[in-house]
Formats: structure tokens, sequence, C-alpha cells
């Protein structure tokens, strides 16, 4: 589904939504091909090997606990092996499913036959090599990852996207399919392959469309058609405004498929109606300042999430196919103050909105499309934290919606809703998993900004909020590109909750938790507001009875590192401990910069300094690498990759070079007598991987055992022993 997600531009500076790939072992298992071990990459110009090792320096103080802690998280990520996903595709008469060595795909009607292979990645790798791989290349190991199936309409043709590790394009791999043991079906013969390709959906049997992923940017959409003479690429669009990114999507009754072009700003979506022999493009509505919409279809009507509703927010349209610009948008339903849409999907005759009430908590919202009026709202269990649903098979009739569940210490249940009836049914009979048993509380709380707004913050904890003031306490915060901080479940976090840690999310202004309001109060000039946010959180929280500040440790990703980073510059003593992963700390000269891949357009979520006075003030007063001051900072692990293009290096290694000369300089400063033990400052850089971190599983382990080891110490906190086993 991702409707609203797919408004905002995928090139933004974030992480990985899921790990579901690291902890679904037995689908996602990665496949490693036999070469050179990896070697330190170049990180930036001007920039020395031996300047990187003497930042990097300060890592081996956690070897021990690391490794530690690497065990204990593997038996927790075992113990979650067996979760539901979604990684399943259902064709017409077949599943088909990843495994190891590639894809393969089960019978539906002779479930007793072996799984057959459809797609080895082996071969894969050695057309790799084929093509030819540059000195650097040839110096990694070659990791493949599946990243998204689609098989066309009749089932002749499966495509599928593999992620090398030491990039961030994807190749797009094309097999011919065929009947069991048939020669048509030769599981090492490729017929056609694509490279960079980022979306991709087929219109018929023999036609693809895809877009093209060049320098973090998709502008490009074309169309492969498959013919017995060969096979021919077209151009079939082509965006010129740099801050627009491009996509392909198929709507849920696989009748329309659409182009979306979208920015921070603005959307326009181009149709193109598959069951016609024609498969011309058209427009729905040109794009215009301020104005975010996502086309679905129903029975010849375009069913469109806009955000013409109260105070710019979304609210579900209706117009005909033949008549789609906004002259002819019909409002069909608004979800009311204070209630925000996250996502938009059509179930046979129903609209189904998965929204967030004014009290954080998520709901499904089912709107007939033939009666409007009689639209209800269907409860998810309190603690539903994420809701990913499933994309509807071939043999589906669309009568049903399946999703998944989760909280980041919940692992994923299976639900599925039943529109017509108003019928929403669990796998278990109180919508858990054996494994989610626990005395684990859910809270929501509301801080109070600076200036009067009220800030959610969803809290987990095993014991009740009075007996939290020992506790250490894990803050999690982002508030960036209007995206919700995620909330799906991840391994790590379940087992500090079960060692008795609290953990805290801060859905701060900047993010899109409370619609689009929520980050365009946190945008460009109003960024500081999401600093003042997250200081208002953990207020309220120690207010509240939840831990310490010397027991408190932030933790942030990519974009995320900047409302952490400020507020360590302003408020150093509030937290003990930060980790950051993929930090982005140098705003001012990442905006300065327009060659670098994002600048442009993300100067529509930061500002523009150059061009901009007001602006450049604004960027100046937070930003983190700016703002270093001699004084007593917090220990700060902050992991860096080499081949990240979305967060250069050198703005991590001038802000861990500059935070290290303060803190020295503030030091000396001080007479014997009054010093206190110096922070940490950590620098990690993993070579050879790009800014979602590393796609092998044990060198994700790695990392996340680091960061627990790294919390550990520096909240002075003795590791967790696992329960002795009684002798009989």
């Amino acid at each position: 589904m991702a409707v609203v997600l797919s408004l905002l531009c995928p090139s933004a500076r974030l992480v990985r939504a899921s790990r579901l790939r690291f902890w679904k072992l037995d689908v996602y298992k990665l496949i490693t091909w036999p070469s050179l071990s990896v070697q330190r990459c170049n990180t930036s110009e001007g920039t020395s090997d031996s300047s990187v090792d003497h930042l990097s320096s300060g890592l081996e103080r956690y070897k021990d606990l690391q490794k530690y802690f690497k065990r204990r998280l593997k038996a927790t990520y075992h113990r979650f092996s067996d979760i539901p996903d979604h990684s399943v595709v259902s064709g017409h008469h077949h599943v088909y499913f990843i495994e190891g060595d590639g894809i393969y795909r089960m019978d539906n009607r002779q479930s007793e036959l072996e799984p057959e292979l459809v797609l080895n990645l082996g071969q894969v790798s050695r057309q790799e090599e084929k093509t030819g791989l540059d000195d650097d290349e040839r110096k990694q190991r070659v990791q493949w990852t599946v990243q998204r199936i689609r098989l066309s309409p009749q089932e002749k043709h499966l495509a599928a996207t593999l992620k090398a590790n030491h990039r961030e394009e994807a190749r797009c791999v094309i097999v011919r399919l065929g009947k069991r043991n048939s020669p048509q079906l030769d599981p090492q013969q490729i017929i056609f392959t694509l490279d960079k390709v980022f979306s991709f959906e087929w219109a018929t049997d023999e036609v693809l469309f895809y877009t093209t992923l060049e320098g973090l940017r998709c502008s490009r959409v074309f169309r492969l058609d498959l013919t017995s003479s060969g096979s021919r690429i077209t151009s079939v669009y082509e965006e010129t405004h740099p801050d627009v990114f491009v996509e392909v999507a198929l709507s849920s009754d696989r009748q329309i498929l659409t182009i979306n072009c979208n920015s921070r700003t603005a959307s326009e979506v181009l149709l193109i109606d598959i069951t016609r022999s024609c498969l011309e493009p058209f427009l729905v509505h040109p794009r215009q300042l301020d104005l975010l919409y996502h086309v679905e279809h129903w029975k010849r009507w375009l069913i469109i999430l806009a955000n013409t509703g109260p105070g710019q927010e979304y609210q579900v349209v209706q117009a005909p196919v033949s008549e789609p610009s906004m002259v002819s948008w019909v409002p069909l339903f608004d979800p009311g103050p204070g209630t925000t849409v996250k996502d938009m999907d059509v179930v046979g005759d129903y609209c189904v909105l998965v929204a967030r009430t004014p009290a954080s908590e998520l709901i499904l919202i089912v709107v007939p499309l033939t009666n409007p009026k009689e639209a209800y709202t269907v409860q998810l269990p309190p603690w539903a934290c994420a809701v990913k649903t499933k994309k509807p098979s071939m043999a589906d009739k669309c009568s049903v919606l399946e999703f998944l569940i989760s909280s980041p210490v919940r692992s994923p249940v299976p639900y599925c809703l039943y529109p017509k009836d108003g019928l929403l049914v669990s796998c278990t009979e109180d919508g858990s998993s054996p494994e989610n048993h626990g005395n684990y509380t859910t809270t929501r709380l509301e801080a109070c900004s600076q200036d009067g707004t009220f800030v959610p913050v969803t809290l987990f904890h095993t014991v009740p909020v009075e007996g939290l003031k020992q506790a250490p306490l894990l803050v999690h915060v982002y508030g960036a590109y209007g995206r919700d901080l995620s909330m799906e479940f991840c391994p790590e976090e379940r087992l500090l909750l079960e060692q008795a840690w609290a953990l805290a999310y801060c859905h701060i202004r900047g993010g899109g938790e409370r619609g689009l309001s929520w980050q365009r109060q946190a945008r460009v000039e109003g960024k500081q507001r999401g600093v003042e946010d997250l200081q208002a959180c953990l207020h309220h929280l120690f207010s509240s009875g939840v831990s310490s500040p010397s027991l408190t440790a932030l933790t942030a990703c990519s974009a995320g590192a900047v409302p952490v980073g400020a507020l360590c510059n302003k408020h150093p003593h509030i937290m003990q401990a930060v980790t950051l992963q993929a930090p982005f700390l140098d705003v001012l000269g990442t905006m300065e910069d327009p060659s670098l891949p994002l600048t442009l357009e993300d100067r529509e979520e930061w500002g523009d300094p150059v061009g901009n006075p007001k602006h450049r003030l604004a960027i100046s007063s937070y930003c983190p690498l700016h703002n270093i001051t001699p004084q007593r900072y917090p220990s700060i692990l902050l992991t860096a990759y080499s081949d990240d293009a979305r967060v250069p290096l050198a703005g991590v290694l001038k802000y861990t070079e500059k935070l290290k000369n303060a803190i020295h300089t503030y030091f000396t400063m001080k007479p014997k007598s009054e010093r206190e033990p110096a922070p940490n400052i950590v620098l990690n850089i993993q070579s050879g991987t790009d800014h979602f971190g590393p796609e092998d599983f044990e060198l994700m382990l790695e990392q996340e055992a680091l960061k627990l080891a790294f919390l550990y110490t520096e909240l002075g906190l003795n590791p967790p022993r696992p329960p002795r086993k009684r002798k009989r």
C-alpha cells in the first residue's frame, strides 16, 4: 500500500523502514559469492586513511561486550525466525518465495511436489563477472538480496529486482515462466536484464514499465516490449525538475498503471489504462504548489487521496477516469479533525484507510464506495504501532485486506479485514503470536513543547511508570520529511525491553505522525521546533518518573541526527549517551553545495542558505556541526558508511574531529581537581556499505552488538545474563 509514503520523495536522508529480511532467516537468507576480502574504501576527497584511523579509535574498549551481545542478539533473532511476513507472492496457480540461492515456486494444485527453482542467484553473479566490475568492486564480496517480485498478468514472466551490497541501484532480471520441468523454464537462463531499476510493473505479459535510478534520482520511465523477434525499450516519460521523484505503480485491481511524479510539495500523476490496447499515458491533474495526491481505481472511477481537506490534510475524493482533473473531484470522505490518514487501499467496493486518532492510536476506516455516508471505524489492538498490508494476489477477488500489525517490541501478527461484513480476524484468539506473550505495556504520553504544542510520546515498559525511576531509558527520534518514526518490530528493542529498559519514541514535529501540518510546522525556518519538541519530551519523561539524565541514551538515524545533535549542543547534560547511524550532521555545508545528490530537492525541507539569508540564519542556529562548543558532551557512537551517497562521509568526519577538539579544549581549561570523566566519542566506519547499512546478517549483528555494548558501558550498566538452566 504505502500510499502516503509514495507522496514523500523516497530519495530522502532516511533509513530502512524494516529489517524483516534480516531476522526472517528462513526466507531472506543472503547469498555471498566468493571474492577478495573487504578493504577500506576511499572516504572522501582530501581525507586520508590515517585521519580516518585516528578518528575511529576507541572501538576496542567495547570488543568483549560486543562479542557477548552478538551471541545474545543472534539467539533473539532466531526466536523470531518463524514470524509471518509478506515476502510470498501468489500467482494464479503458484506461490513464489525466496530462499538462499534464488526464487522458488510451488504449485497450489499439487502441493506434494518439491519447490521449483525459478531464478538462480548464482547465474546473476556469473553475469556480473561477464559485464565487468571495476577494481574497487572486485575487492568486495558481492551479496545479492531480492528486493521486489512482480508477476505478469497471466504468469508468463517474472521480474525481480536484486540489490548488490555495494550499490544503491538495483538490477532487474526477467525470467520466462513455463510448465514444470519444461525447456521453457530454465533456472540457468535469464531472458533479459535491466540495470539501475527502482520501480517496475507489468502492463501485459509482454510489456513492462519501469523507472531508473540515476544518482539518487528517478526521473525517467521506460517501456520494455518482449516480442518473439526480440525486445525493444522505448522512453515513455522524462521529468525535468531536479526535485521531482518518479515511480510507477499498479492499482489494486490491476487495471490502471500510474506514473507518480512527486516532490516534497507537489504531485502529478499520469495514468495508463492497461485494459486497452493503446498504452499511452494521460494526465490526471497538473502539479501545483502544496497539492499532494495519490490515485487508485474502482469501476472506471478514480479514488483519489488528496490533501484538499480542511487544513490541507488528506481526504478521499472521486472522479471519473474520463474526466480526471481537479474540477471533477467530488469529496467522498473526510476523517474529521485530529484524525490523520496514513494510507489508503481499495478492496472490492470499499476504500480502506489506515488512520491515526487524536490519541495517536492506529485504526482502520472503511468507506463503502457505493454509499460513503455509511463509513465505519475498525479498532485495532491498542498496542498496534505499525500496519503493513499485503499486495493482493492475482487469484484474489479483492474482497479481503490482509495485513500485519506490529510494534517495536511485538512481532508482526497477521490480520484479515472483511470490509463487507466489518469483520476483523486475527491468526490467534488474542491477536498475538506465542512469542508476544509477556507483561509489556504501551503507554501514550503527550509533552508540552515551548510554544504550547503537545507532542506525542510512545513509551514501552515492563513495570508501571512509577517504577521506572531507576530504569535505563533509550529515546528514539526522527522528525523530518513528513515521515513517521519507524515503529515496526525490532528484535534489539525487544531484547532491551526484556532487560528492564524503558523505550521511548518521540514523535516530534517535522515527521508525519499528526498529519501534513505536523511536517509543515518544522520545515525550513521552523526546524528549531523539532529540537524544542525533543527537549520537551525528555523533560516530560523525567518529570513523569521515567528514568533520569544519567541513565538516558538517545538514538537516531540519518536526518534524525539533526535534532539530536542540536540538543547535544544546547543541553548536553540532559542525556548520558547517544548513538547515531548514517548521521546527517552538516546541514549548512550540505545545503550550500548544489553538486551533492540531494541538495536541490532537500532545500524544500531544510532551506536554501545560498539564496535566502533567513534560511541561512535558521540553519546556522541549529546545525549540529556548526554549533559545537567547548563543553562536556555525552558519549557518542557514530556509525558511518564509506559508500553512503545520501549522507557523505566527509561531513561525519568533520563533525567527529571538531567535537573531539571541543571536548579536549573544555577539559584542558578546567583544573584537574574539577575534571569529571571525559566522554567517549567513537566513530565506526563500515567499508563497502551504503546509507542503509550492511546487508550481511553477521555484519548487521556486529553493528547492533556494538551499539548495545556502547550503551551498557556508557550508562554504567551490568550486561544481562541469561537465566541458568536448572539441573535435573
